[in-house]
């Protein structure tokens, strides 16, 4: 490992830290993972009781490859962005996954106070991150940490993952062809539900699983 990578990791280390720190004083279990593997092996293991497992279409979430144990373990695999799903189909997959065992999602920024900021198009993902499943499984990679406040974590999620998940999802919005926020109103625009949770919700498991390696958007 070069110098400059061992000195990032020890940097981005205290920052996972400091997250997950602020994020248990505001009610949430937070648990810090060196790598994407540790992660994974957190989720298998509180999977283990879960008969039925929603995706909220996360890339942090599917770069784990989860799904494929899961299902290997003969769980329900509840996922609204499988191909050649009618759009009565997916919806459907998504109301159930708002009553889950066990819900699995990343998220568009973490503040360093501990307050979980995201922006969503539908609402699927941030209704069932705060009520409904049984238990819910964030995963926030390092990349997602903002040392600031909320006005800091929108921006973030404006600047570096609308645009690129706008394209990422085909959509007709002037940021997927430029890479930059307009505030547009597109038909197609996926910034419509703006939501922070800044402490535990009062009848959801909520885990937060800060990974120290850049994961998703």
């Amino acid at each position: 490992m070069s110098k400059t990578r061992e000195l990032t990791d020890w940097t981005y280390e205290q920052k996972c830290e400091k997250a997950v720190e602020s994020l248990g004083k505001n009610g949430f279990t937070a648990v810090y993972c060196p790598t994407g593997q540790e992660a994974y092996d957190y989720i298998v293991k509180e999977a283990a009781d879960a008969a039925s497992v929603g995706f909220g279409g996360s890339m942090s979430v599917a770069d784990l490859k989860v799904a494929d144990r899961l299902k290997e373990e003969g769980k329900e695999i509840l996922n609204h962005s499988l191909p050649g799903l009618s759009l009565e189909e997916r919806v459907a997959v998504m109301r159930r996954q708002l009553t889950c065992d066990l819900f699995l999602t990343g998220t568009n920024a973490v503040t360093l106070s501990g307050f979980l900021v995201n922006i969503d198009a539908t609402g699927n993902r941030v209704g069932s991150m705060f009520f409904g499943p049984k238990k819910v499984i964030v995963v926030a990679g390092r990349n997602k940490l903002v040392d600031g406040d909320v006005g800091a974590a929108v921006k973030r999620i404006k600047d570096c993952a609308t645009p690129p998940n706008a394209r990422r999802l085909n959509y007709n919005t002037p940021c997927s062809k430029t890479g930059f926020c307009s505030d547009c109103n597109s038909p197609d625009r996926i910034c419509r539900i703006t939501t922070i949770i800044d402490r535990k919700p009062r009848l959801t498991d909520v885990r937060v699983l800060v990974v120290n390696e850049d994961m998703g958007l």
